[in-house]
């Protein structure tokens, strides 16, 4: 068994948490205050997974679209992710909430527009 500290970012708390593992199982999650810390402890430990946010050129705007994943996406496509945002082509008009990208870096999840740029 092997034990892993960690800081959950689930509430503003940020409880220290001492989780216990064995293999890739979670046995244990100890010093969480709320049921959200040892759910995220879970997650964490075994497939660790992260909103991307980011901005992106937009052809014929000096302004860039800001964009974010619609949801959280596996930890280690994070950098597919940036490379296929970078290097889309989007032009005007976008409006908040577009679909910009879908399935991206084959994670079935959208990248989506957070602001309108007309």
């Amino acid at each position: 068994m092997q034990e892993r500290e960690i800081i959950c970012i689930s509430c503003p708390m940020g409880c220290r948490m001492t989780v216990t593992l064995s293999e890739n199982e979670v046995i244990k999650v100890e010093n969480n205050t709320c049921k959200r810390g040892e759910t995220y402890a879970k997650q964490e430990c075994i497939s660790p997974m992260r909103m991307v946010t980011a901005v992106a050129p937009v052809k014929g705007s000096k302004t860039p679209i800001s964009v974010k994943t619609e949801e959280p996406i596996p930890k280690d496509k994070i950098m597919a992710v940036m490379d296929e945002i970078n290097s889309s082509n989007f032009s005007t008009p976008i409006h908040i909430g577009d679909t910009l990208i879908e399935d991206v870096a084959s994670t079935g999840v959208n990248v989506i527009a957070t602001k309108t740029l007309l």
